[in-house]
């Protein structure tokens, strides 16, 4: 730092403005350099004179911020109207962003990823973070210990050397991963020894640095193994356990006084689905299916999962879950969820629109497309493409960066990418211009973009996406499908803000700048890969006339991108036909041309397919008892003059606790033509079917008390059929499963609740109707099987008592 430089420079000057990110570095260099002169000025920079904040120190601090500070300090001075007419476009940005539409898409592991089973911990264990992809268990929720921090690569676990005399006789566990290992944090596991400090290193090997691309660990030929990185013999102390122990053995592994290391063996998911595509792993004929009438929405597939593949499926018997085939990795942690609906499929292979057989957007039959008016970018033209981390939004900028190169224009391209963004939210930002002279800055700047590709509607309907939008200049293409948060793995009611998300980014760009439609729905339908969603909104986007590059340009960018060619110019190519004639092509692969908005089904409607439900569940007389009940509900409601809203509770409650899933139930909806043909639907080729249960009367338990399901193969189906055959037994002294806990409770609830709804008619009135609603909604909460039903009921049993007190 030339102090004397910055003094030559200062004299004459009232204030000197240091722009730097993030911390006052500069700043006080410069302060001290010039305090005491003839004429000081004043310095500011992260703060100003009256120590107000003017740079954050924490966030984005791009070219909007720093108009912001300059702006507002020249205003300060003099009037000057090109800087008040851009703080007044920021302002009015700023006024139209919509708050946060629930929860925010944050960064979460891949589908299958080791680290959602290697990082589960006792919830009383404390637990270190580490770096590497594992980090984000910072983010993650119960079942992964009380995260206490996070340190620098290579020290992790040395924290606990000062943290251990104040919390002793606490057990520490530190994750750590394979690459960090390798890299510099051995040395903090020697530290660890010296220091004789009673920690568990937890060493996540996955076979990958899956962090920054895959990277194989190491410099030796034969890469930093697992038996290299013991450096012992099995033999010598070195036990080997499937990964189902983890919990057992990190519980025996706290009580071991001094340093101790868990060796977690899983590759990468990523990497595993690389692999498998290359031919370079085998990749399992094994895929994961639920029955959604088993299902009872519980969500604890996704707790023993951790994994996004495991989705939300909405029926007409309300919120089940459902396996994204394109998005699974094969990791099968779902099955452990303690519920028989899980199904694997083994053999055979999943149905795909064939190569022969597949429609092709190149077919003269389907018409010419016109050609779009590209637009002339003499300035800055502004495209921000918003997605999902490891869906392919980066690649999109990297599309538009090589065709705008190819045609000799200028381009720059940022994106937020990395950790931070994995399955979290993900922007390319991209400029293009006729000459380079014409862009200013590296990022779209507020209310500067003309074009945002939202492949998710979550992070365009983002805050930080609603600013580049200006009303009347930014077009939105906007993707509508729903893909979960990972929200959904800790709240299985959490719901896609889909209709908030398209209203909000309507109302940010105006009338008829919005274009959406479900790209997912066409890729998948007629490309036969989700994969191919982003390319598909590329093409939609350009043909709209809102991409200053030329289809020539376009289609040279993607050869020399050298991936999936063919089908990525055909997904661009359905894009455009999308925004061509969208109705058209969703009309070659759906039964109906328009995508209708689903009707919401009456009461009659509820009712009856409840009773014809009830009628194959157990008989016409069972199913009458329902119909009779809820006849008697809607006459006492119907007294008030009011809606049918307890009506419809009784309808969809009392129809829930009366169609429980015993043995006999599990087997009739396994073995329904309804599941057999929507497994035909799926697959091809020679398969079996493989059940995953545990039955009570015979299953083992684990260490905690519960029951523990296995796989049960082609036998199990024609017993299904018998046991099905069976259910004129339930409730009979001839039922031999109806004498467990479970089943008491079941049939309990049947009858208390009846009671219950019988004593808020007998007082129901406009003002005791809201109670009367809630109370008949309770037993939504009571899902899932065994101690999961369990766990459930005894939370919506304190709820009922202290509702029913109030009828």
């Amino acid at each position: 730092f030339d102090e004397q430089a910055v003094r030559e420079f200062a004299p004459g000057l009232e204030e000197v403005l240091v722009i730097e990110d993030k911390g006052p570095f500069l700043e006080r260099h410069v302060r001290d350099a010039l305090y005491g002169g003839p004429h000081q000025p004043v310095v500011s920079g992260t703060r100003d004179a009256r120590g107000a904040t003017l740079v954050p120190a924490a966030g984005a601090f791009d070219a909007d911020a720093i108009a912001r500070l300059v702006g507002a300090r020249l205003l300060a001075r003099e009037e000057h109207a090109g800087a008040r007419a851009r703080l007044e476009q920021l302002g009015a940005a700023d006024a139209r962003r919509s708050p946060e539409l629930g929860p925010a898409r944050t960064p979460f592991f891949c589908s299958g990823c080791p680290h959602n089973t290697s990082t589960a911990a006792p919830d009383d264990t404390l637990v270190g973070a580490g770096i590497g992809c594992h980090t984000m268990v910072l983010l993650a929720g119960p079942g992964h210990g009380n995260v206490s921090g996070l340190t620098q690569m290579g020290g992790e676990g040395a924290q606990w050397i000062g943290m251990e005399p104040f919390l002793t006789p606490q057990h520490y566990v530190q994750n750590i991963g394979d690459g960090t290992f390798h890299h510099s944090g051995s040395l903090a596991v020697r530290a660890a020894v010296a220091a004789g400090l009673d920690v568990t290193y937890k060493l996540l090997y996955n076979d990958a640095v899956a962090m920054t691309g895959g990277q194989q660990v190491g410099e030796r030929p034969e890469g930093h193994s697992v038996t290299q990185i013991m450096n012992s013999p099995i033999s010598e102390g070195v036990t080997v356990h499937h990964r189902d122990e983890l919990d057992r053995i990190q519980r025996e592994f706290r009580e071991i006084a001094g340093t101790s290391v868990i060796i977690y063996d899983q590759t990468c998911a990523t990497e595993k689905r690389r692999r498998r595509k290359r031919g370079k792993l085998v990749d399992p004929a094994k895929r994961v299916v639920i029955n959604e009438l088993v299902c009872e929405g519980c969500g604890d597939c996704s707790i023993q999962s951790n994994c996004l593949s495991v989705e939300p499926l909405e029926t007409d018997f309300g919120r089940k879950r459902q396996i994204n085939q394109n998005t699974c990795n094969k990791d099968y942690s779902c099955v452990k969820g303690f519920c028989p609906s899980f199904v694997t499929v083994e053999g055979g292979e999943l149905k795909k629109p064939k190569k022969e057989g597949r429609k092709s957007p190149f077919d003269a039959a389907l018409g010419m497309l016109p050609m779009p008016v590209v637009p002339n970018a003499e300035q800055a033209w502004g495209i921000v493409v918003a997605g999902v981390g490891g869906t392919g939004v980066i690649t999109i900028g990297q599309l538009l960066g090589m065709a705008a190169h190819l045609e000799g224009k200028g381009v720059i391209t940022q994106d937020a990418a990395g950790l931070a963004q994995k399955g979290g939210a993900t922007w390319s930002h991209i400029q293009i211009a006729n000459q380079p002279e014409a862009i200013y800055c590296t990022k779209v700047g507020t209310a500067e973009a003309d074009l945002v590709i939202a492949c998710d509607a979550i992070v365009a309907a983002n805050k930080a996406t609603l600013a580049v939008m200006r009303e009347g200049r930014t077009f939105v293409a906007l993707n509508t499908h729903g893909s979960p948060t990972a929200t959904l793995v800790n709240d299985p009611d959490w719901s896609f803000p889909g209709t908030a998300c398209e209203q909000a980014l309507g109302k940010a760009v105006g009338e008829g700048h919005l274009g959406a439609f479900d790209a997912e729905d066409v890729a998948v339908k007629l490309l036969g890969d989700s994969l191919y969603t982003n390319p598909l909104m590329l093409g939609y986007a350009w043909q709209q006339g809102r991409i200053p590059l030329s289809y020539d340009a376009l289609m040279r960018a993607i050869e020399l991108n050298g991936v999936q060619v063919d089908n990525n110019k055909a997904a661009f190519e359905w894009g455009r036909r999308c925004a061509h004639d969208l109705k058209s092509v969703q009309s070659l692969y759906a039964a109906q041309a328009v995508i209708q908005l689903v009707k919401r089904q009456s009461l009659d409607e509820i009712v009856a397919k409840r009773v014809e439900f009830l009628t194959g569940y157990q008989n016409a007389a069972y199913a009458a008892e329902y119909q009779a009940f809820v006849d008697k509900v809607r006459a006492a409601e119907a007294k008030l003059g009011s809606k049918t809203t307890l009506t419809e509770a009784v309808a969809r409650y009392l129809f829930k606790l009366m169609a429980y899933k015993d043995e006999y139930e599990v087997a009739r909806l396994h073995t329904d033509v309804a599941f057999t043909n929507k497994i035909a639907g799926m697959f091809e080729g020679d398969y079996k079917l493989v059940h995953h249960l545990a039955p009570p009367l015979f299953a083992k338990k684990n260490d905690k008390g519960e029951l523990v399901k296995r796989p049960f193969g082609g036998w199990i189906r024609p017993a299904f059929g018998l046991l099905a055959r069976m259910k004129g037994l339930r409730g009979t002294a001839f039922d031999i499963f109806g004498h467990t806990e479970e089943r008491r409770m079941e049939r309990r609830w049947i009858a208390d609740y009846r009671a219950g709804v019988d004593k808020a008619l007998a007082g129901l009135s406009a003002e005791s109707l809201p109670t009367a609603v809630e109370l008949a909604r309770v037993p939504e909460d009571i899902r899932g099987y065994g101690h999961v039903k369990a766990r459930h009921e005894k939370a919506a049993k304190a709820k009922w008592d202290a509702l029913l007190a109030k009828v």
